[in-house]
């Protein structure tokens, strides 16, 4: 038996494998939390990363949407070269730290939240993203985005071969992404098993209570079928939810709790760019209590 993410220090999550890291997710037992921030936004605390925010409210695990490898953007960054981004943001936060992918088409939209070509889910991209320092992919879609299972399942077989048992893969979304898709749609059972076959190690979905429709029996009946397939699951609050009353934060976690799911995202709309400090905290505590809360918060990245 390996360490638990619960017990890793900065150093230990330095020498971490992807094999390992999974592992060390896997013996939390559904305390494992990731925290979304968005590093082109102005980050809340003006000179601090919003990534180093939610380190310090208790996120074990950074997630970085619309972050662009070739334009590589963290508000709030010491100055380094682009390459050095992910790197020096590690030293920082002392956290594995993964990135947004999207498997959609890149149009010439002005809108920031258009999808460019440095966000989108190629091989390069992650290959890139890889030699960065970016511990995870999530294969995903943002608002508007209009990414189907159809393109994840492509982009994962693509990155897979590329990168081989480097990095971890998660695949999924945490709403429709605007493909219209509700319910049962947004991830099916064969959905995946072909996520899984194609070299997913953890699989997305909304929490339960975060999307129409989506239930706590619809997600831990997909919890289970990941587990049988030796995989971990991690759900998502990707609805703006992350902005909510602190009863509805623990409310969430507690479903996704029951559901049985190995991971717990709270997502980056709470406050322009990143959650609610307070309900990063408010979820931790639900899923896992004070004591681990107060150390993941408190540990010094020196150790």
């Amino acid at each position: 038996m390996g360490k638990r993410i619960l017990n890793c220090t900065a150093s230990d999550f330095n020498t971490m494998s992807a094999a390992e890291l999974l592992q060390a997710i896997a013996e939390s037992e559904g305390r494992t939390m990731v925290s979304e921030t968005i590093g082109s936004v102005s980050p809340i605390l003006e000179t601090l990363t919003n990534a180093e925010l939610v380190s310090a409210m208790g996120a074990d695990i950074a997630l970085l949407n619309m972050f662009d490898v070739n334009q590589p953007v963290i508000q709030g960054l010491p100055p380094v070269e682009p390459s050095e981004t992910i790197h020096e943001l590690k030293r920082l936060i002392g956290r594995p730290i993964g990135i947004n992918l999207e498997p959609g088409t890149v149009t010439d939209s002005t809108s920031q939240w258009a999808l460019t070509d440095g966000r989108t889910a190629s091989k390069e991209n992650a290959r890139k993203a890889y030699e960065m320092g970016v511990d995870l992919i999530l294969l995903t879609g943002n608002p508007g985005v209009g990414v189907e299972n159809a393109g994840i399942l492509h982009s994962l077989r693509e990155i897979r071969a590329e990168l081989g048992d480097n990095i971890i893969l998660a695949a999924g979304k945490m709403h429709a992404s605007g493909t219209g898709e509700g319910g049962s749609e947004i991830l099916s059972f064969s959905d995946i098993h072909e996520f899984i076959e194609e070299g997913a190690d953890i699989i997305l979905m909304p929490a339960p209570g975060t999307v129409p429709g989506i239930t706590l029996d619809w997600v831990k009946e997909r919890v289970d079928e990941i587990h049988k397939l030796n995989k971990l699951a991690m759900t998502s609050i990707g609805t703006s939810q992350e902005g909510a009353d602190a009863g509805t934060i623990r409310s969430i976690a507690l479903l996704a709790k029951q559901s049985g799911t190995d991971l717990h995202h709270i997502g980056d709309s709470g406050l322009p760019g990143v959650a609610v400090p307070e309900n990063i905290m408010t979820y931790s505590i639900a899923i896992r209590g004070i004591r681990h809360t107060y150390r993941r918060m408190a540990m010094s990245i020196n150790r």
